[in-house]
C-alpha cells in the first residue's frame, strides 16, 4: 500500500463507476518507482478496471524550447513501451496537461496525479480539481519526503531543514513494490498524439526552436539507471573530495532525469544507501537535504522566481549597494554570447550552451559574477534565471530557481561587507585557481566548442 502521507485529495467529488482509473502523468514521467502509478493500479485492481495513463504536451510551457522537448520525448517514448509491457495504455495529447486530464476523466472512476510544487504545476492541478467530476488524488513521488511533511514552513537554510527532514526519513526510505493491473487497457480506443517518430512529432509542435537538442545526453529511465550504475561503480567513492573539480567529472549527472521525473529520487537513494562507499553521505546530503530544501522554497515562497522572493537581509544589503559603480557591466546579449572579459566565466557559459549543463561549482561562480557585472541586482537575478532556464536541461526546476537564488543570499548567511555584493557571499577567479586547474577547464570547453 502507498503511504497515506504521500496522498492528498484535491476535490470533493466521489469515486464513480466508469470505464477505467486514470493516472494523469505530469511530473513523474516513468513506469517504475512511481508511487502515483502504483496507487492508480491499486485502485484499479480493487475495482477490477484497467488503468489508463495520460500525458498532455503543451506548446507553451514557460521557457521550454526544443532542447527540453527533445529530451522529454526521448524519455516518454521509452516510458510508453514500459507501460505497455504492464498492459497499460499511455494516451498522449497535444494539449495543455490539465485539459487532457479533464477530457479523459469523463470516462474515469477516479483520477490520480503526481505531485508538483512549481506555480504552473499547482495551477494545472487546481484547475483540473475544479473541473473533474470524480475524485482527484495527488500522490507525491518525486520527493522522498512530501514537502508539507518535511516542514510546515519555508526553511531558512539547510541547517534548519536537515534535522526536520532527517527524523522523517525512516518512514519514507522504503522500497516500492511494483504491481501489474489485473485488467489491461491496451485495447481501449482513446486516440492520441503519436511520438514514435520524435522528429516528426516535434515538427508538429509550435515551440521555441532557437536552442537545439544536445548530442551527449539522452532521455529515458534506462539511460538514467545506466549513468547511476556507472556513477556508483566508478565515482561515488571519490565524490565527497573530488566533486568540485570540473576537470574530473565526479558528478552523477542525475539532475536532468530527476527534473523530468525519468528516475525516482527514492530509487537513487536506496541504490546509494546499499553501498559501503565513503562518498554516500555526501551524495545523500545533496540528493535529499539540498534537493528537497529547494522544493520547500518553491512551495512556500510564491515569489521564488523573482528578486522579491529573496530573504529580507539579502534584499536590504543588495539594494543598499545597488548604485555602486561596477568595474564591468554587461548586457543580457553579451552574457548570453559569453562576451565578457573573463575567460573562466565565458567557458562556463559556453559549457551550458553547448552541453545543456554546467558543472555545479562553476555554476556558483557564474551566478556570482552575473550579480557583480550587472547594472542592478534585480537585473542580475533576471539574467541568471533566464540563461539557466533557457540552456540547462534541468532548468525551470526547483533546484534551478534555488541555485540562482543562492547566489543572491538564499539559504546562506551574511558575510563581510564589500562593494556591490554587500553582505552576500563573494567568489572570485583566485578561488577557482586554488580549487583546481581552471585553465585546463577552459581548454576542455574550447575543445568541445571546436568539435561542434
Amino acid at each position: 500500500m502507498i503511504q497515506q502521507e504521500r496522498t492528498e485529495v484535491l476535490n470533493r467529488e466521489p469515486v464513480r463507476n466508469r470505464k477505467y482509473v486514470l493516472y494523469w502523468m505530469q511530473a513523474a514521467q516513468r513506469a517504475e518507482y512511481n508511487h502515483a502509478l502504483e496507487y492508480a493500479i491499486e485502485w484499479a485492481n480493487e475495482q477490477r478496471k484497467p488503468v489508463v495513463v495520460c500525458f498532455g504536451i503543451t506548446d507553451d510551457y514557460p521557457e521550454a524550447n526544443l532542447r527540453h522537448y527533445y529530451f522529454m520525448l526521448e524519455g516518454l517514448c521509452k516510458t510508453k513501451k514500459a507501460l505497455e509491457a504492464k498492459g497499460i495504455q499511455l494516451v498522449i495529447r497535444h494539449q495543455r496537461p490539465d485539459l487532457t486530464a479533464i477530457e479523459l476523466s469523463r470516462q474515469a472512476s477516479l483520477v490520480v496525479v503526481d505531485g508538483g510544487q512549481l506555480r504552473i504545476q499547482r495551477q494545472w492541478r487546481q484547475n483540473a480539481a475544479d473541473k473533474i467530476d470524480c475524485v482527484l488524488h495527488e500522490v507525491e513521488t518525486n520527493l522522498i519526503v512530501p514537502v508539507e511533511i518535511a516542514s510546515e514552513k519555508e526553511e531558512f537554510s539547510a541547517g534548519t531543514f536537515r534535522p526536520r527532514i532527517t527524523k522523517k526519513l525512516h518512514s519514507f526510505l522504503l522500497p516500492l513494490i511494483h504491481k501489474k493491473p489485473k485488467v489491461y487497457s491496451l485495447g481501449l480506443r482513446l486516440g492520441g498524439f503519436d511520438i514514435s517518430n520524435i522528429d516528426k512529432a516535434l515538427a508538429s509542435l509550435h515551440i521555441d526552436r532557437s536552442i537545439g537538442p544536445v548530442t551527449a545526453s539522452h532521455g529515458g529511465t534506462d539511460e538514467a539507471k545506466r549513468k547511476l550504475k556507472n556513477f556508483i561503480r566508478k565515482k561515488l567513492d571519490g565524490y565527497a573530495e573530488l566533486r568540485n573539480d570540473p576537470n574530473l567529472d565526479y558528478l552523477s549527472n542525475m539532475s536532468p532525469y530527476l527534473h523530468f521525473g525519468q528516475i525516482s529520487p527514492l530509487y537513487i537513494a536506496l541504490q546509494i544507501m546499499n553501498t559501503k562507499s565513503p562518498g554516500k553521505e555526501a551524495y545523500l546530503e545533496e540528493l535529499i537535504v539540498r534537493r528537497e530544501l529547494s522544493h520547500n522554497y518553491v512551495f512556500y515562497n510564491s515569489k521564488y522566481d523573482s528578486f522579491a522572493g529573496l530573504p529580507p537581509w539579502a534584499k536590504t544589503t543588495l539594494n543598499f549597494h545597488r548604485r555602486e559603480k561596477r568595474e564591468y557591466t554587461y548586457s543580457l546579449k553579451e552574457f548570453e554570447e559569453a562576451a565578457t572579459h573573463d575567460p573562466y566565466w565565458n567557458a562556463a557559459q559556453k559549457e551550458m550552451v553547448i552541453t545543456g549543463k554546467m558543472h555545479g561549482y562553476m555554476r556558483m561562480y557564474w551566478g556570482k559574477k552575473i550579480l557583480e557585472w550587472s547594472r542592478t541586482p534585480q537585473t542580475a537575478f533576471k539574467t541568471a534565471l533566464y540563461l539557466n532556464n533557457k540552456y540547462e536541461l534541468d532548468g525551470r526546476d526547483p533546484n534551478g530557481f534555488t541555485g540562482v537564488a543562492w547566489c543572491f543570499g538564499k539559504h546562506d548567511r551574511a558575510w563581510g561587507r564589500r562593494p556591490v555584493f554587500g553582505k552576500i557571499r563573494y567568489m572570485n577567479a583566485a578561488g577557482l585557481k586554488r580549487k583546481f586547474d581552471i585553465d585546463k577547464y577552459v581548454n576542455t570547453i574550447k575543445a568541445i566548442e571546436t568539435s561542434e
